[in-house]
């Protein structure tokens, strides 16, 4: 199904990761895992991954014996999950115009995905409107106060002012999605929600080794890095790695993400 127009940018910088972004999901597998055994799929039913990335997610539900669908509007992270997990029906989809029926799935996840989403009442319209009455919800999304968010503001002075003319529309935070008022204003009419804090942990022996991940699988990073003369590009670099650089313990780095898990019944 076609992207939408207004995230066909966004989803060529998401994409641009590629089977490199396989390594961004390996370093919050502790996070997935948490969902996924918060979701509990079992045999015969039938999931929905919401902007799946390279399908690791969609990967763990699939070792249940659920049947998944994974979709993500990165035309480059889904080839890459379809090498991966032949298996798997995996697809170039927009999370704002999901192309399923009403009442499809058992249940839909998303970890760390749809909270991007440029629209997000118009998301989170679709998650509900392809679950089922009964059917679950799992979502994994960053707190607005997680060493994630200070990691795009490390990026953020790097990037390209908005256009002044006409008068710019502030994008909605990603990182409104990690707060329960949040949530429940988007889901809690269409779904029974409970929430559950919990702690990614980032192990990574440097801060240049986690640069090297992100700038070759981690989509805004790479695209941010690749827009950048050399002397800036360099000046992002440094930043990037003093950030993660605070987190160093005896044996590398150990860099606390927080996060929230949010559970939903759909009545």
């Amino acid at each position: 199904m076609p992207i939408l127009a207004h995230n066909e940018k966004a989803g060529s910088t998401w994409g641009s990761g590629g089977a490199a972004y396989d390594k961004i999901s390996d370093s919050i597998a502790d996070a997935i895992s948490h969902t996924v055994n918060r979701v509990w799929p079992v045999g015969g039913e039938r999931y929905l991954d919401v902007a799946t990335g390279t399908g690791w997610t969609a990967r763990q539900i699939a070792k249940r014996g659920a049947t998944v669908t994974g979709i993500d509007f990165g035309a480059g992270v889904i080839s890459a999950a379809k090498q991966l997990a032949p298996e798997i029906d995996f697809r170039v989809g927009d999370a704002e115009a999901l192309e399923f029926g009403d009442a499809a799935f058992d249940a839909v996840t998303s970890t760390f995905g749809v909270m991007f989403v440029a629209r997000p009442e118009v998301a989170a319209a679709e998650l509900a409107r392809v679950v089922r009455p009964g059917g679950r919800l799992a979502l994994a999304t960053w707190r607005p106060d997680s060493t994630i968010f200070d990691l795009f503001k490390t990026m953020k002075p790097y990037m390209p002012p908005p256009p002044s003319t006409p008068p710019p529309t502030p994008p909605p935070s990603p990182f409104a999605w990690g707060s329960e008022d949040r949530l429940t204003e988007l889901l809690g009419g269409a779904f029974d929600l409970s929430f559950e804090s919990g702690t990614s942990m980032l192990r990574m022996p440097s801060g240049e080794a986690v640069w090297d991940v992100f700038v070759g699988g981690y989509g805004p990073t790479k695209a941010l890095a690749n827009s950048l003369d050399p002397e800036r590009a360099a000046g992002l670099k440094r930043d990037f790695i003093a950030m993660h650089e605070q987190y160093r313990a005896p044996n590398g780095l150990a860099m606390p993400r927080e996060y929230v898990v949010t559970l939903g019944v759909r009545r």
